[in-house]
């Protein structure tokens, strides 16, 4: 049967309909999240699925006679029609040639020819025991050699001056053969006795060969397969392991960037874990830097002051402050005076265990825009408003100064006397506060969940220091970094769209290069100290570019499934 382009297939199978139908009782008895319950009725509905079976069903309950390929050798009888037709001035024959002359034409053919000939897995020649092999318990193990590594480590052992597997990464072809494990003694490569070799012998010996590859080894005493683990953690440095002199082995590394989703596959060892990459099933895991031996490296190699006091960063010279991302006295600061940036710094990133977090239909992630002031997340945050009303709403500040007669109390503030707020701030409620001309503002942790469960998009614009607050699994936030673009940029920018400081709110003015500087600065800092928490990153080197930037990033966390921390997911 074929199928045009703007078919509709319908297949009904019985199997499959009994289990839609019971679908969703089976979920209640394992105790189902919704959104698994959504994905095996997609799948279950799709067209490629129900073909599969049919196809699958036709071919298993197949009673015809067995059957035989029309010839063994078609590759070579293309040849053959191809010389025949060479001598033919016919239009008809020119384009039967070019047709079967095209690669993957030729490449059918072959694999065809392949097939027929049940030529699936190389042949590997006979196994040669030695005399001596019933004197200890050995195993003789063949390994075809490939373009890809063998996928195992050795070590010398100091003790009994052994050739040592010591590890075997899964996925590759020591590990798909079932035959070589950790701890298993080498004593013959290819018939080559290399008691008293170096590993550096052995590697020059496996890489002088071609072809099949035969191991005599004694197995340890106990082989305990160690199975896959499921760890998902998303990788907060970048790591190159060509530049790694710590490494067992330089090729058998993982590189990634910060933000790679890994796939944790085996943390036995204390030091170098084996990961793959996410999404690559099928290839062999590499070695990466245990979070224990990453955490150390950093705590050696992290010396913060001279990041902090250091005057030039991004080529440009700034006054040192203690605080540059705090702006001038005469603007309001909200976040809990109690912390501070030396807290904050103790914190070392490496990796972080995720899930993916399916959207929830009527709740909606809070969008919290951080950046160094004067970097536009407020208009931008101020133009999500304006562009859907309905749909994006921002957090309403509490304070203990008076009302004035035109305010409205829950619109503009949520006005409180001091003594009622001073009371909530130490019960916890606040997840920034501060005090500003003798009277306290703050914002409420019960206004953000207002909010979500309202059904809008809660906006927010904290202070750094407020993440730790929000960042947990009952709020769920989307945190995105609005950084400042290089400092030529950001002064052209500004200076050609008029922005004025929002450093000075009693003066209407343009920004000074001290303010240029700082902004650069404060987005560094902030880079460095908080980046781990940072779910995306738009550069403001152009607000109206960044704004389409950020209207698609809020699309697709409403849509598309995000990798969030792991609790998250747990306690949904």
């Amino acid at each position: 049967m074929i199928i045009g382009t703007g078919d509709i297939i319908h297949i009904y199978d019985k199997d499959i309909e009994r289990l839609l139908v019971s679908l969703d009782q089976i979920c209640q008895k394992v105790d189902g999240r919704q959104s698994d319950v959504i994905f095996l009725r997609e799948l279950l509905q799709k067209h490629s699925l129900q073909a599969l079976i049919l196809v699958h069903n036709s071919v298993s309950t197949y009673k015809g006679h067995q059957i035989l390929p029309a010839v063994l050798q078609s590759s070579s009888l293309v040849e053959e029609i191809i010389a025949i037709l060479q001598n033919s001035s016919k239009r008809e024959a020119k384009e039967l040639i070019a047709l079967l002359s095209k690669p993957y034409l030729k490449a059918l053919f072959l694999t065809h020819d392949l097939v027929a000939k049940k030529e699936f897995d190389p042949a590997l020649p006979d196994i040669i025991h030695d005399a001596d092999d019933d004197e200890e318990t050995v195993k003789i193990v063949q390994l075809v050699k490939s373009n890809e590594p063998l996928g195992a480590t050795i070590k010398y052992d100091d003790q009994t001056g052994a050739i040592v597997i010591a590890r075997v990464l899964h996925g590759g072809a020591a590990d798909r053969s079932g035959l070589i494990h950790a701890g298993d003694e080498v004593h013959e490569v290819n018939g080559i006795n290399i008691r008293g070799k170096s590993p550096h012998d052995v590697v020059n010996i496996l890489q002088c060969r071609e072809g099949p590859i035969t191991f005599k080894l004694v197995p340890r005493e106990e082989c305990v397969p160690s199975r896959e683990s499921r760890l998902r953690v998303k990788a907060h440095f970048c790591y190159d392991p060509t530049a790694d002199n710590l490494i067992p082995c330089k090729e058998a590394g993982l590189p990634f960037i910060k933000g790679d989703v890994l796939h944790i596959v085996n943390q036995e060892d204390l030091n170098w874990w084996q990961a793959r990459k996410h999404g690559e099933k099928n290839s062999r895991a590499g070695l990466i830097p245990s979070r224990q031996l990453q955490e150390r490296r950093f705590a050696e190699m992290r010396d913060l002051s001279s990041l902090l006091k250091d005057e030039f960063i991004a080529g440009c010279k700034i006054p040192v402050r203690k605080d540059p991302y705090r702006p001038r006295k005469i603007k309001k600061i909200m976040y809990d005076a109690a912390e501070n940036d030396d807290f904050d710094r103790e914190e070392i990133a490496t990796y972080e265990e995720v899930a993916k977090l399916y959207p929830r239909a009527g709740l909606h992630r809070p969008i919290i825009l951080i950046g160094p002031p004067g970097v536009g997340r407020n208009e931008l945050k101020r133009r999500l408003i304006a562009f859907d009303p309905d749909h994006f709403r921002q957090t309403i500040p509490h304070t203990s100064r008076s009302r004035f007669a035109w305010e409205v109390d829950g619109k503009e503030y949520f006005f409180s006397s001091r003594e009622s707020l001073q009371e909530e701030i130490k019960m916890g409620w606040f997840v920034e506060y501060g005090q500003y001309k003798g009277n306290l503002y703050g914002t409420s942790l019960e206004t953000v969940k207002s909010i979500i469960n309202a059904g809008y998009v809660c906006l927010m614009t904290p202070h750094p220091h407020a993440l730790k607050a929000l960042r947990t699994p009952e709020i769920k936030p989307y945190i995105i970094f609005i950084k400042p673009p290089p400092l030529d940029i950001l002064k052209e920018t500004r200076i050609r769209s008029n922005a004025r400081s929002t450093f000075d709110q009693f003066c209407s003015r343009g920004f000074t290069d001290t303010e240029f500087h700082e902004i650069i600065y404060a987005g560094h800092k902030l880079e460095f100290l908080y980046g781990h928490m940072f779910d995306a990153v738009i550069v403001n080197d152009d607000l109206l570019r960044a704004f389409q930037d950020l209207l698609h990033i809020i699309k697709l966390v409403e849509t598309v499934p995000q990798w969030v921390p792991a609790s998250w997911v747990a306690s949904s």
